[in-house]
């Protein structure tokens, strides 16, 4: 199947400064590498390359941040893209702190309405991609998936997929154990969910691709008033 008319945004929330050190863009870059085999058009993004301060407003330098990429270099990139994919290591259990600044930045944006009067977000798909040596991939997935649901995108069925070694210290996604082998290549559990990941959000897309209908859910007919069939506690 092809899905040239789709474009998938990939980010990177590691807390390694330099993509290539990260063992989360490992389990990335296969994925984008499916995606692009199908004709989708993707650009992978690490955040610690930008300065993108927390907060929850479009623009943080109007609230005393001297430098924000995120107005003018992420957020064009987040609203054209078809296909968004998080990725994070699991730090205590949860996210790392540079994705729920992104999650943050997303929640910033939510006012944003497209020519329908929806969320900018409908329309579009979003997964999450998790790694760590350390229990929580479902909890954390569980946690990313709601919050982009409740911006606006659509979660396909088995949107997310990760990987974890042996509790405590130990190797991380990708790290060379003694036998020349990489670490979680080869665990099938990963490998299914990450494929069936990555097919279900390029299948949902491209159904999306026209957007959701706009009937009751149009915010500027709400702030012009107009009724939808019912009225909390008054007449139907």
């Amino acid at each position: 199947m092809q899905f040239d008319n789709l474009k998938a945004l990939i980010i990177n929330t590691s807390l390694k400064r330099a993509s290539a050190d990260s063992h989360t863009q490992r389990l990335l870059s296969p994925v984008g590498d499916l995606m692009a085999a199908q004709g989708v058009a993707v650009e992978h993004l690490h955040m610690l390359d930008h300065d993108v301060p927390p907060g929850v407003s479009p623009d943080m330098r109007k609230e005393g941040w001297s430098t924000d990429d995120w107005p003018d270099l992420l957020w064009p990139k987040v609203r054209e893209a078809d296909i968004l994919v998080i990725g994070t290591p699991l730090w205590l259990g949860e996210e790392s702190s540079i994705c729920r600044i992104l999650i943050e930045r997303l929640y910033a944006m939510s006012g944003e309405l497209n020519d329908k009067g929806q969320s900018s977000y409908y329309g579009k798909v979003a997964g999450c991609v998790i790694t760590g040596n350390e229990d929580g991939i479902k909890h954390t997935a569980m946690t990313l998936t709601f919050a982009l649901n409740h911006l606006g995108y659509t979660i396909p069925p088995q949107a997310d997929c990760g990987w974890i070694g042996e509790a405590g210290p130990g190797a991380s996604f990708g790290d060379v154990l003694e036998d020349g082998s990489r670490a979680g290549y080869d665990n099938a559990f990963t490998r299914r969910n990450a494929t069936i990941m990555t097919w279900n959000l390029m299948h949902l897309a491209k159904l999306l691709k026209g957007g959701i209908p706009n009937e009751g859910n149009d915010r500027n007919a709400f702030a012009a008033g107009e009724r939808f069939g019912f009225r909390l506690g008054g007449d139907q």
